[in-house]
């Protein structure tokens, strides 16, 4: 009797691993598929034909970043992905769904023209619809101009529709190109962050959206307490070791920082309310309830001083080449954006934005350091953030 002969069978190392990581659960995608992925990721619409065809040949070649930018082009980005990835930062509720204002339109527009994201927070710049594309002109009592470029859906990716301006040049404004400040001088912000309150609020936001930091995560108890305004107890509850060893490590660095907007303020109105600026005139939210501490600091005027460039915050990356000081919200905004934590912040926002998950894992976060340097490297392109994180996270 003849034995059967078993012929061996010769599997491609290629079909080896397909079979491999199928039965792992996971899949080998194609260029194609990877490029589908870099787009609905981005855009979140399916790509037409010669779009995913263009960003498959770039995905083939090795250039996933080029696809990822062809898929940037496709308005939809710019009119939904973009305008949801900001709007949280314009409210204090963090509400994606909250109305387009001065704010988020701004950035989109600096998105889309390649403004260094690092001037967020100091440049006489503003983004509205050109004239005529909106029955409703704009306004810096109210939002309605905004609203309308929202609700008749008009292209923000349009260049011709949405156009770069200055803060400083509208009727009525009352900052100059020395006082305004990127999106902490918009209307949006002032009214979320500026109405009421003590202004600290400005500063809490501005850490919490550009640092990626709430105010606990700062704390510091080793910093000087001079600036700590009158308006805290150095005693809640008549025990000062709770200042000395809680609060004190907020109030300490923010209420530092924040003299730099001494002179902001909100003034609402029946119907809205716009930004108000008074040129060497402290607000007087920043004087109340001075009897809780009379011996603390007394704000005179819209100094500031970073008392986190030394202690456990040195670690946010300042920049040794700017003063640790400086005069209002243009110089403070400047600080913050020329830190190490600033790009961080940014490529961990993205991250999270395109990839749908926190960076858990160490090769995530390797990569949001990668990318952070790519953001500071590319002239602070926040496009180019975008880019970068699809092409990481297109999978395999």
């Amino acid at each position: 009797m003849k034995r059967n002969s078993i012929r061996p069978m010769h599997i491609a190392a290629s079909t080896l691993l397909a079979v491999l990581c199928a039965s792992a659960g996971q899949s080998i995608a194609g260029p194609r598929e990877q490029a589908k992925r870099i787009h609905d990721r981005l855009v979140g619409t399916p790509p037409t034909t010669a779009t995913l065809d263009a960003m498959a040949a770039k995905v083939a070649a090795g250039d996933g970043v080029g696809a990822a930018l062809d898929a940037i082009r496709n308005p939809a980005f710019y009119n939904t992905t973009l305008k949801n990835f900001v709007t949280p930062w314009t409210n204090e509720d963090k509400n994606v769904f909250a109305e387009l204002n001065d704010y988020t339109a701004t950035v989109i527009g600096m998105v889309r023209d390649d403004v260094p994201f690092n001037e967020v927070l100091s440049a006489d710049i503003l983004y509205q619809g050109a004239p005529g594309v909106v029955a409703t002109d704009f306004s810096l009592a109210d939002n309605a101009h905004y609203v309308e470029l929202e609700t008749t859906h008009v292209d923000l990716s349009d260049p011709t529709k949405l156009v770069r301006t200055t803060q400083s040049t509208q009727p009525g404004s009352q900052v100059d190109a020395t006082t305004a400040a990127g999106v902490m001088t918009t209307r949006a912000f002032a009214e979320a962050f500026f109405k009421d309150g003590t202004n600290r609020r400005a500063l809490r936001f501005t850490s919490i959206n550009f640092l990626c930091r709430d105010m606990e995560q700062l704390s510091d108890i080793s910093r000087p307490a001079d600036r700590v305004r009158q308006d805290i107890s150095r005693s809640p509850g008549g025990d000062s070791a709770l200042f000395l060893n809680t609060c004190v490590g907020c109030h300490a660095g923010m209420d530092a920082l924040s003299g730099a907007f001494a002179y902001y303020d909100f003034e609402a109105t029946d119907t809205a309310g716009r930004l108000i600026y008074t040129a060497n005139e402290v607000r007087p939210k920043y004087l109340i309830n001075g009897n809780t501490f009379p011996t603390g600091y007394v704000t005179t005027d819209n100094s500031w001083i970073n008392y986190w460039r030394v202690g456990a915050n040195a670690g946010l990356g300042w920049n040794a080449a700017l003063p640790s000081v400086g005069v209002g919200a243009k110089s403070l905004g400047q600080e913050i954006a020329s830190t190490r934590a600033f790009a961080q912040c940014q490529a961990q926002k993205v991250f999270e934005s395109v990839c749908f998950r926190s960076a858990s894992s160490p090769t995530d976060r390797a990569e949001i350091e990668r990318v952070a340097t790519v953001f500071e490297t590319s002239n602070y392109n926040l496009k180019r953030v975008f880019a970068e994180t699809a092409n990481f996270c297109k999978g395999p």
